[in-house]
């Protein structure tokens, strides 16, 4: 190719959701009006690209003259947002102006955005991207160093770090190599836990809601709680994740991915449960994600995957957002359909709902002082705002009161701290992983019903008989008898005992029955 025909190619990575697809960044100079174009379904921030490519490219001394650039993003069908191609666009103007060789661009992935000084920035989802590539089958990532750390967390690629336009620029020219890190197979990630504020400990008073947690907590269950403002409903909440075990591997890069979507660069792995909790005045697209052409926002119930999804004062969220949840929490994903993108994301929950009796909150209290004026109605309609479908997705249900003594019943030192409780969950959750070697699930509310009642899990009638009792009386769903029995199966796993019999699966029965929720 000659003259103005000449096309450099550079690869890139465009995201959707987390999944990432290869986009090959196309420029060829022509003999017109000088100027710049972008083609291929670029969103507003990547359009506006080509003022922050002119002016970092002219500073490099790299910019065509008197010439107008054509940059195309192939596939063309696919849509493209954000900033993160800024680099590898201007990486390819300059190879088609023949001011730098470009014979390896691309083989090598591009993410940045460019400064109006050349400088390069961290773009949204780094982590993700870069994930993407090495799946792809790309061994070397160029990105700012500022967020090299971050790239570098994703073993077995080669990891160029630049701190600018003009770095990028000298590295493709073979005039430095000290930009390299992490070579691929060497690279290793070193975990570290992050420090716990609050402890299991600072509950006092509620012996049989601390030990539904570590059910909870064992086996992954979703839990409700119902009681009367005061009684440590949150406090119980937001202290189920420092009872929860270390995420594992796979959790970790999944969790992490979603954490890069945000605008900090991530300097390790995360390697706890993440917790969120969002207002009631949510919407359905805060809480189950959304997206808007091709661009993929995720909700609170992506950013707690593999973690804790919390909602306080639940039957205040809007009924249309906690119906979206029913689908999240069978599959453990989230569909997003657009007109011209559609994106899967993780949603793999521990869903926890807490709310008041009834809306004065004083519903069944022995204080005359506190006698609940709320008419029958009045709370049945309120806690009515939580449909029925809802309500059976939930394996537990407590029901918590306010504690008669601000002193703890026992000792400081013989207190349920969370790293006691931890072990009693890590220990369940290692019978249960070994139960379930060979299949795709690791804890019991990942475990289809259909499996429980068909394998060699089958339990005797004899011991199943609560749960027959029930399904035949009505007070029992099928959806709920089949999570009855993953909850029986956690009890046994706490209690060390190799299944589940008649006074487990009771115990599931009970806890499922709670009042309200």
């Amino acid at each position: 190719m000659k003259g103005g025909n000449f096309v450099a190619r550079v690869a890139a990575i465009a995201l959707t959701g987390l999944e990432g697809t290869p986009v090959l960044v196309e420029a060829a100079l022509s003999n017109q009006l000088p100027g710049m174009a972008i083609i291929g379904l670029p969103d507003a921030s990547l359009a506006e690209a080509k003022q922050r490519v002119r002016l970092a490219t002219q500073r490099a001394g790299v910019a065509p003259e008197n010439r107008f650039v054509l940059v195309n993003l192939s596939p063309a069908s696919l849509p493209k947002q954000g900033s993160s191609f800024d680099l590898a666009i201007a990486l390819a103007i300059a190879a088609a102006a023949k001011r730098v060789p470009g014979e390896r661009m691309p083989h090598v992935v591009h993410l940045g955005e460019l400064g109006l000084d050349g400088v390069l920035r961290r773009p949204p989802g780094l982590l993700s991207a870069v994930l993407a590539a090495s799946s792809l089958g790309f061994e070397r990532v160029m990105v700012p160093e500022s967020c090299a750390r971050e790239a570098a967390l994703v073993p077995g690629i080669e990891v160029i770090a630049v701190q600018d336009l003009s770095g990028a620029l000298a590295w493709y020219r073979g005039e430095s190599e000290g930009w390299r890190i992490g070579p691929p197979g060497s690279h290793e990630v070193h975990e570290t836990v992050s420090a716990r504020s609050v402890d299991m400990a600072e509950v006092i008073g509620q012996p049989e809601a601390l030990e539904a947690l570590v059910v909870a907590a064992a086996g992954r269950h979703n839990l409700s709680m119902i009681g009367p403002p005061g009684a440590g409903k949150t406090l119980l909440a937001t202290r189920l994740p420092t009872i929860l075990p270390d995420l594992t591997a796979e959790e970790q890069i999944v969790a992490s991915s979603i954490a890069s979507l945000g605008g900090k660069p991530l300097t390790e792995l995360v390697t706890r449960p993440p917790f969120e909790s969002p207002h009631h005045t949510a919407s359905a697209v805060s809480i189950i994600g959304g997206g808007d052409g091709g661009s993929v926002r995720p909700g609170a119930v992506t950013r707690a995957c593999h973690g804790v999804l919390f909602l306080d004062e639940t039957p205040q969220f809007a009924g249309t957002v906690l119906d979206a949840l029913r689908q999240p929490l069978e599959s453990g994903t989230v569909e997003i359909h657009r007109a011209k993108m559609r994106a899967v994301l993780p949603a793999s929950v521990q869903l926890v709902l807490a709310a008041n009796p009834c809306p004065c909150g004083n519903a069944g209290s022995p204080d005359t002082a506190l006698e609940c004026r709320c008419t029958p109605i009045v709370r049945t309609r309120y806690l009515g705002r939580i449909s029925g479908p809802l309500a059976d997705r939930i394996d537990l249900r407590l029901t918590v009161r306010r504690i008669s003594s601000a002193l703890p019943a026992e000792p400081e030192e013989g207190r349920a701290t969370s790293e006691r409780l931890r072990r009693r969950v890590s220990e369940a959750r290692a019978r249960a992983a070994e139960r379930l070697a060979g299949t795709p699930w690791r804890v019991n509310a990942e475990v289809p019903g259909s499996w429980l009642r068909a394998s060699e899990a089958r339990l005797d009638g004899e011991e199943t008989s609560v749960l027959d009792r029930a399904l035949a009386r009505g007070s029992l769903t099928m959806r709920g008898y089949d999570r009855a029995l993953r909850v029986g199966w956690t009890i046994a796993d706490l209690a060390g005992k190799e299944k589940p019999g008649r006074h487990e699966l009771a115990r599931a029965l009970a806890l499922r029955g709670g009042a309200g929720l």
